[in-house]
């Protein structure tokens, strides 16, 4: 089974750091899979398809990164979840792991009560086809997978109105507390997520399917 580490509320820079030497640990097939759960203090990041210009008007701290999609926010209230997983045994299919992660967040909304759906085109996991709930964003390196995926679990919601996230008018992200009707803490999401992410990247669930060699790769977040 996946490991799962919790670092609870931990600076967005240490945590990128330590991300990249576990990503370093599992291509040399020193750590398993692993999935890891933390929440950041305010940051907006960049990905590698650049900024628009509103992030860095912001008035947020900024860090740019190496996964794919533009702008995204983290802060408290959001729980986020850092998939550190060797494709080679999941058939280097990267287009499904992304889905597969969203997977996760879809089922872990769902025990709230909150129907949250994937939308074709549009990375990401979203209530009603219009509202974002979670925004998902990957890099590979040597088929590792890091960064991952943010659920808007208690969110201050308005940071987001301060820049185009991902490319969207701010207005279009939403959060669990919102979507369910009531407050929802963050560590009430924590074993919903583990148990779905549980499901979906358990033993059982692996597949083969041989695609083409790939060194790096960084995928659009929405």
């Amino acid at each position: 089974m996946p490991a799962v580490v919790d670092w609870g509320r931990r600076d967005y820079s240490e945590s990128l750091e330590a991300m990249r030497a576990l990503v370093r640990a599992r291509r040399a097939r020193l750590a398993p899979d692993t999935l890891i759960l933390v929440e950041h203090p305010s940051v907006l990041t960049v990905g590698v398809e650049g900024d628009d210009g509103t992030a860095a008007a912001s008035g947020l701290p900024v860090v740019a990164v190496e996964r794919g999609g533009k702008a995204t926010y983290h802060g408290p209230g959001q729980l986020v979840g850092y998939p550190v997983v060797d494709l080679e045994a999941r058939g280097r299919d990267v287009r499904r792991f992304v889905r597969d992660v969203e997977e996760v967040v879809v089922r872990a909304v769902g025990s709230f009560g909150v129907r949250a759906e994937h939308v074709s085109g549009r990375p990401g996991v979203w209530v009603g086809g219009t509202r974002k709930i979670a925004s998902i964003g990957i890099a590979v390196d040597h088929w590792v997978t890091f960064h991952g995926f943010a659920l808007n679990v208690d969110l201050d919601l308005s940071p987001f109105v301060r820049f185009r996230p991902c490319g969207f008018d701010g207005s279009v992200m939403t959060s669990l507390t919102r979507e369910a009707g009531r407050p929802v803490r963050l560590d009430e999401t924590r074993t919903p997520v583990v148990e779905a992410w549980n499901r979906v990247f358990g033993p059982e669930a692996r597949a083969g399917s041989g695609r083409a060699p790939e060194t790096s790769v960084s995928l659009p977040s929405a």
